[in-house]
């Protein structure tokens, strides 16, 4: 069936509390107040500038963030400060969601906690157990090797031979691995042109003191318009009660953020879904889940790079397009109802950057007279735009993050491309 918005329900006993500072997370907390009326707790290190003079979240700040004791001491006193309240925990980035997993004893006793066990969580977030699972599951994956350095203190250790054609992507198998490595050139995704440049990241990362895996795959041809994003919901009792997809326009290109989405069209590709849905119930999945998939242009296959643990950073293309991703958690886990499955097919333009800026670098033309036209309708979401929290300061972060986008297009994407077409 289609997206719809439910009446807004009254759950004044309701408290969400969020690990985190990023646009994710403020997404979530707006999903839960148009819901639910209620304002979240987010806990990080910093009031970053999407959770930052906000009226709909209270930041509770700890001196490390980047410490888990004393995050996980934050979040049980937060506890405490609401007892009697139907607490439920989330947070939205890989190396958090593990944070919250492994101290699950302690938490769960004062909050619903709505991840995957721990064992089941680092097989699917690993990209390389990922690709074993989902070509067993029947899911086509780009090639993929797999280089190890548990062992890279050893004099003798040598990298495995890579026999992928040039340019590949290399990346961390588990993100959470990765979090907290430090070397020059540190990029999320690498893109490799040559054998040189493949020794010479595999000796930055030895000496950083990386020991966690790094996947090599081959690149699959084609630009950020190739790939798609998935965002599913399964409840407790097992059904797959929401799922959603969107068609990427544009990713973010900085070393940090690359391969990360910028602007989406939300899109119902039933196909794509249909084997999401396979790998989510052949796995035992619970909760939310978020898939990078490409469409390859040689086939039209679909390649699933990897399945986040959660929701993922653009959850509220979801939200946008009728599909509440709060509610779903909530009829689940806080008040024990089944809800009726919901498959998204509402299309919405979601973006966080200019749309002058974002029309340049798109260079199909269907997809920019889609863009065109869903502006023109008003059909447009931006995570950070909400009427109901739109005092002066956030308004003029709103602003500001926009021109900074333009400012990072010019220094890493001056000139759009459009490969694979």
């Amino acid at each position: 069936m289609s997206a719809s918005t439910p009446a807004p329900a009254h759950l004044p006993d309701l408290q969400p509390v969020m690990l985190g500072a990023d646009i994710g997370v403020y997404a979530l907390a707006r999903a839960f107040h148009e819901q639910y009326g209620v304002r979240s707790i987010v806990v990080s290190g910093a009031a970053l500038g999407p959770v930052a003079d906000s009226r709909i979240v209270d930041n509770r700040l700890v001196a490390d963030g980047h410490d888990p004791r004393q995050l996980v001491d934050a979040v049980l006193e937060v506890a405490r400060e609401q007892a009697g309240k139907r607490l439920v925990l989330l947070a939205n980035s890989d190396w958090l969601v593990r944070v919250v997993v492994q101290h699950r004893a302690e938490l769960e006793p004062h909050y619903v906690v709505p991840f995957l066990g721990e064992e089941l969580m680092d097989r699917l977030s690993d990209k390389a157990t990922f690709a074993e699972i989902a070509t067993e599951l029947g899911l086509a994956v780009p090639r993929t090797i797999v280089q190890d350095f548990a062992l890279a203190d050893d004099p003798a250790w040598a990298p495995v031979p890579v026999d992928v054609g040039y340019p590949l992507i290399a990346k961390a198998a588990s993100s959470a691995d990765y979090q907290e490595v430090e070397f020059a050139g540190k990029k999320k995704v690498f893109e490799i042109s040559s054998p040189d440049e493949l020794e010479a990241l595999w000796a930055s990362l030895r000496r950083a003191g990386y020991r966690g895996r790094f996947v090599v795959q081959e690149l699959v041809p084609g630009d950020d318009t190739q790939m798609r994003s998935i965002t599913a919901y399964v409840d407790s009792r097992g059904s797959i009660t929401l799922l959603a997809s969107a068609h990427v326009l544009l990713e973010e290109h900085t070393p940090s953020g690359l391969g990360n989405p910028a602007a989406m069209v939300v899109t119902r590709e039933q196909g794509m879904l249909d084997q999401a849905a396979a790998f989510l119930r052949g796995v035992g999945y619970v909760g939310f889940a978020n898939f990078d998939v490409k469409v390859d242009p040689r086939d039209g296959s679909f390649r699933f790079f990897e399945v986040n643990p959660r929701i993922g950073r653009n959850n509220y293309y979801v939200t946008a397009a009728g599909a509440n991703v709060a509610r779903f958690l909530v009829e689940d886990r806080v008040l024990d109802r089944a809800v009726e499955p919901v498959v998204v097919d509402t299309e919405v333009l979601y973006s966080i950057l200019p749309h002058r800026l974002l029309l340049r670098y798109v260079l199909d033309p269907a997809l920019a007279g889609k863009v065109r036209g869903l502006i023109k309708a008003g059909r447009v979401a931006h995570p950070l735009r909400y009427r109901r929290d739109a005092g002066l300061k956030r308004r003029w972060y709103v602003l500001a993050a926009g021109l900074n986008q333009v400012r990072k297009f010019r220094r890493y994407y001056p000139e759009p491309t459009s490969t694979g077409f």
